[in-house]
């Protein structure tokens, strides 16, 4: 069994370990955090336009299909746009949640 003088040098030893690893972590330039901030907000843009682009292909598609040229490509751009939107919105909430320290849930939907 270890004396209690022990446990008490092993305390005080890990938490000088744990202040020298805090102290010799590098920050976060802002050079770095704007960059990462550019990458969400392209992942965002990028999101939204390929929702649209999907829409607009399906509808194309589909009108070629049956011979409805307008009807399915204003539909279909319309449900892309807002589920461009949608995935755009989960995305924002899911930067909030990291950026306020909450860990990711796994089967959000």
């Amino acid at each position: 069994m270890a004396d209690p003088d022990h446990k008490a040098q092993m305390q005080r030893l890990e938490t000088r370990i744990a202040e020298v690893k805090q102290a010799n972590q590098p920050e976060r330039s802002k050079i770095e955090e704007h960059h990462s901030q550019a990458h969400l907000a392209w992942r965002m843009v990028i999101e939204l336009v390929a929702g649209i682009v999907i829409g607009f292909g399906l509808g194309y598609g589909l009108d070629s299909l049956f011979g409805t040229l307008p009807i399915f490509l204003v539909v279909m751009t319309l449900l892309g746009f807002i589920a461009g939107v949608r995935t755009m919105l989960r995305s924002a909430a899911e930067i909030q949640k990291e950026a306020a320290g909450m860990p990711r849930e796994k089967n959000e939907e």
